[in-house]
């Protein structure tokens, strides 16, 4: 399964030229290029309407969070066996190290594969052996986050915890996903709970479709560390004063939000300045990349475009993203240095 992976050979180009970043929401799930999902497919007999990358990707036009989701779940039925799950990571991998990521938190849905049938085990083991990879041939540090399917339930969450907690040593937290709406973080208080117990780190999806109200249950009764998207926390003066007060982070997507409709249908209107204006704690993420127009580069260069955000700005969002990683006190210091130096540099 392994194989031997480097920054310097990818696109668009060395990740040492770039500004050192932390990747915080990211679906590995989402990372499934048409190109790999075309060549899973071949490899497992699975049989697609067609294999023309070019057809297939016209799909992805969406007009909700739901519309997106169709699409993605089917999709993923081409995962079957650990190599296909270490393919998969180990691209995201490579183009994220090609991209100046330094640190990656991984999401995870082992619920959809379960439903897939296929076992836990054999998702772990080819995650873990990817993110194994990577920490040595492309000097990318990374965790995996298991999500909970919320339109599955918290029973469903419940049972996929104590299927997961046997390999404890391979994930680092857990977090809330999929369809927001009509799926408060409330339902899912005994299972972030229990979670916390065993010293996993917890953030959840709220703020994306779902009001502040949904921010708000999310730290108040699940105890999450940081807010995944969290536009429509704007909508409400206290708690933005409670996010910048407390400097609970933010992990903010704009090609997604833009693909989804679900903070403005234009980048020049994304709330992203006036998050940096009310001094929160906000970083720059891609979300599910092979569907929403690119990587976290190339959310920050469509940012920049937009908006333009200066050189600082954009300094400023580099040492957000490991302030706001789950990464030991010292590796946060040695690479927010890296941006100093990168700044130093430039």
């Amino acid at each position: 399964m392994s194989q031997t992976i480097s920054a310097s050979a990818t696109q668009p180009g060395s990740a040492t030229a770039l500004r050192p970043i932390a990747e915080l929401h990211v679906h590995v799930e989402g990372t499934l290029e048409v190109e790999l999902m075309v060549k899973l497919a071949r490899r497992n007999g699975i049989v697609l309407p067609t294999y023309d990358a070019d057809v297939l990707r016209e799909k992805y036009k969406f007009d909700s969070l739901q519309s997106f989701l169709d699409i993605y779940y089917e999709n993923l039925a081409v995962l079957k066996t650990e190599d296909d799950f270490y393919d998969l990571a180990t691209a995201y991998l490579t183009r994220a190290a090609a991209a100046g990521v330094r640190h990656a938190e991984i999401f995870f849905d082992p619920q959809t594969h379960l439903l897939n049938d296929i076992p836990i085990e054999v998702v772990f083991g080819g995650f873990s052996a990817a993110l194994g990879d990577a920490r040595t041939n492309l000097d990318v540090s990374s965790g995996l986050i298991m999500c909970f399917l919320r339109d599955q339930g918290a029973d469903a969450a419940m049972q996929t915890l104590e299927q997961a907690l046997p390999f404890r040593d391979s994930f680092i937290g857990v977090g809330l996903d999929s369809a927001e709406v009509g799926f408060p973080p409330s339902l899912f208080t005994d299972v972030f709970a229990r979670a916390s117990a065993e010293g996993l780190r917890r953030v959840a999806h709220a703020g994306e479709e779902g009001g502040p109200d949904y921010v708000w249950e999310a730290l108040d009764l699940l105890g999450v560390e940081r807010i995944d998207h969290g536009n429509r926390a704007l909508e409400d003066p206290y708690l933005v004063a409670r996010l910048r007060d407390e400097q609970i982070p933010l992990t903010v997507c704009p090609l997604s939000n833009v693909a989804l409709r679900t903070a403005s249908s234009d980048l020049s209107q994304h709330p992203l300045l006036n998050m940096l204006d009310e001094g929160l704690l906000v970083t720059i993420n891609s979300d599910d990349p092979a569907y929403f127009g690119g990587y976290i580069d190339d959310n920050l260069t469509a940012m920049t475009e937009a908006l333009d955000l200066s050189p600082a700005q954009l300094d400023t969002l580099a040492e957000n993203s490991f302030t706001a990683s789950f990464l030991p006190e010292a590796d946060k210091i040695r690479y927010t240095a890296e941006v100093s130096k990168y700044r130093a540099e430039r």
